[in-house]
């Protein structure tokens, strides 16, 4: 049977595109390709979601762009601190969420970055 198993990889226009793949890589960690891109294996927990939203959403404020990025991380904690000594603060955070912990960051295009700690409770985790 033919179908989607999972998101396949996200892509953006950026001005400069090597800019952003460094900032990726010094705030988190993503290595780049010598093409410029990074691929990722299927995560251990977790799961990735494809989901349209209402066009009025106000879910990725402040951000312009018409889309947002979620990335799984395993240490949010860290993956923050990390952040921070890059000079880089979270424009928000949710530690509520029975899913697991969230925090949002703007990158260097003005895209806000969703990440996602998934707690042991989720559902694939």
């Amino acid at each position: 049977m033919a179908r989607v198993l999972g998101i396949g990889g996200i892509f953006f226009k950026a001005q400069d595109g090597q800019a952003v793949g460094e900032w990726y890589r010094r705030v988190l960690g993503v290595e780049t390709s010598e093409w410029g891109g990074a691929m990722f294996r299927h995560p251990e927990r977790g799961y990735q979601v494809w989901s349209p939203f209402k066009v009025d959403t106000q879910y990725f404020e402040p951000s312009m762009a018409p889309f947002m990025v979620n990335l799984i991380v395993d240490d949010l904690d860290g993956v923050l601190q990390k952040a921070a000594a890059e000079g880089v603060e979270p424009v928000g955070r949710d530690d509520s969420d029975a899913n697991g912990r969230f925090a949002w960051l703007m990158d260097p295009a003005g895209v806000k970055i969703e990440l996602w700690e998934p707690n042991e409770t989720s559902p694939f985790s």
